[in-house]
């Protein structure tokens, strides 16, 4: 298997090193060359998208984690048979998924029939993310998920909780998308309005992703493109 990694923090980031330390067999890493949280599906198609070589198995690209996907699977690395992005730093649950670029990058890769989990590491403000041990729990997720049905056109998203240090091993729990929306709280300065939403007090849905990851859990959602 040849697993292609890539995010949408940048090559540079440290949930990308995370998720590299997790795995124990042979990668290709392909991703932004700067951060490019928030931009969901967006891909390039009106100007050259530049890519730099790092090593033989790193690529630095100028353009958005579903172009690294695109060009990974079509140029970088076509024997590519999964398709990791992450680890983020903050979580993407629920209708998180559609403004990600962490999940967009695998849901791309489910367009081309081609497996991908994406990873992501929920933020409790206060608490700076301990990577190693996102690095162990994204180990847990992977002995569980490599070994599960994937059918096409479909894909996992995973969310890792905020734990406090020395805390035990979490649950994996396999839940739904919370349906809720998104805070829209917003502060207005003259005529500009200023996002203030808080997103550790949003709604959620009794047993969806935002509830198992608040509680301490970590959660498994699968994805799909189409029905049937």
């Amino acid at each position: 298997m040849t697993v292609v990694l890539t995010n949408d923090d940048g090559i540079d980031a440290p949930g990308l090193l995370a998720l590299q330390r997790a795995l124990d067999q042979k990668c290709v890493i392909v991703a932004p060359q700067q951060p490019y949280s928030g931009c969901s599906h967006q891909v390039t198609s009106d100007r050259p998208i530049s890519v730099e070589r790092r090593s033989p198995h790193a690529f630095a690209v100028g353009g958005t984690p579903a172009d690294c996907t695109r060009l990974a699977l079509r140029h970088l690395c076509p024997e590519g048979s999964l398709v990791l992005s992450g680890v983020n730093a903050g979580g993407n649950l629920g209708a998180d998924i559609y403004v990600s670029g962490t999940v967009a990058a695998v849901r791309e890769a489910a367009l081309h029939r081609v497996p991908g989990i994406a990873f992501s590491q929920y933020k409790r403000r206060g608490l700076e993310i301990d990577w190693e041990m996102s690095t162990r729990l994204v180990r847990l997720v992977l002995d569980r998920l490599l070994n599960a049905r994937t059918l096409p056109g479909t894909f996992w998203n995973v969310n890792l909780p905020h734990l406090e240090p020395g805390a035990p091993d979490p649950t994996l729990v396999f839940c739904p998308l919370c349906t809720q929306p998104l805070p829209t709280d917003y502060r207005i300065e003259g005529d500009t309005f200023i996002y203030a939403g808080n997103y550790n007090q949003r709604q959620r849905d009794t047993g969806a992703d935002v509830d198992v990851c608040f509680a301490g859990n970590i959660a498994i959602t699968q994805l799909r493109l189409w029905e049937g």
